[in-house]
């Protein structure tokens, strides 16, 4: 049986994927006969390769295949959750040329002034599973109140609020810390402004907002706002 067609690509469109360079840059490689496959040196930009099984050296370094990329960023304030934006930096520009290429993009988004975690993916099938509702993906914030939080609030929040413009939240969870203007938040939904607005539907507001999970990966201590790591494969499954 041969290989699904669907696996085969050109090497100029390999290398550029993978090395994060323009196909351009991935052409002139290839004509300076320093990019081989199999250890044969290639020569033609539409040579066909399957990227799971071809060996592919550049400059005599191995290009590992990596089918989808995925990074974890700590967003920080004033950043915007978008592939481009006329006025504001997005977080596709937080990152090196060598990985940013197209059909990179955040999966979730975060408001301007919302800090913490964002997914940053290629892989179209597993940002639609982690946003849809239907699969019960839980996001985690930590969010400073303007007024303190009490147990009928809690209450409110499970039992799935309206909130202004008539949409009805599903259920969500509120957990208030030691310090009662200070709580986690846990909802499986994505409407926009919306931790801002069932804050606002129980008289109160959000002073400060942080994203910490979503599903079972936390955001990595590590961090620092704007910065970024890959994400390993096995870190995926989990969510």
């Amino acid at each position: 049986m041969g290989v699904p067609k669907k696996d085969i690509q050109r090497l100029d469109k390999f290398l550029s994927a993978q090395l994060g360079i323009t196909r351009s840059e991935a052409k002139e490689l290839i004509k300076r006969r320093v990019v081989t496959v199999n250890g044969v040196v290639g020569k033609l930009f539409d040579m066909k390769i399957d990227p799971e099984k071809d060996v592919v050296c550049s400059e005599g370094k191995e290009v590992t295949y990596r089918k989808h990329i995925y990074i974890m960023m700590n967003k920080p304030q004033g950043v915007v959750c978008s592939t481009r934006d006329g006025e504001s930096q997005t977080v596709l520009e937080l990152l090196p040329d060598s990985i940013r290429h197209d059909g990179l993009f955040p999966a979730g988004r975060l408001d301007k002034d919302t800090e913490g975690f964002v997914f940053i993916t290629d892989d179209g099938v597993l940002a639609h599973n982690i946003l849809s509702p239907k699969h019960h993906v839980d996001k985690t914030y930590f969010a400073r109140l303007e007024k303190p939080a009490d147990e009928d609030d809690v209450k409110a929040f499970e039992s799935g609020m309206e909130i202004d413009g008539g949409d009805v939240c599903l259920p969500a969870k509120l957990t208030i810390l030691d310090d009662a203007h200070e709580v986690l938040i846990t909802i499986r939904e994505g409407m926009y402004h919306q931790i801002k607005r069932m804050a606002q539907a129980r008289n109160n507001k959000v002073l400060y907002l942080k994203r910490l999970s979503i599903g079972n990966i936390k955001l990595d201590e590590g961090l620092a706002p704007g910065e970024w790591r890959e994400m390993l494969h096995k870190e995926i499954e989990n969510i």
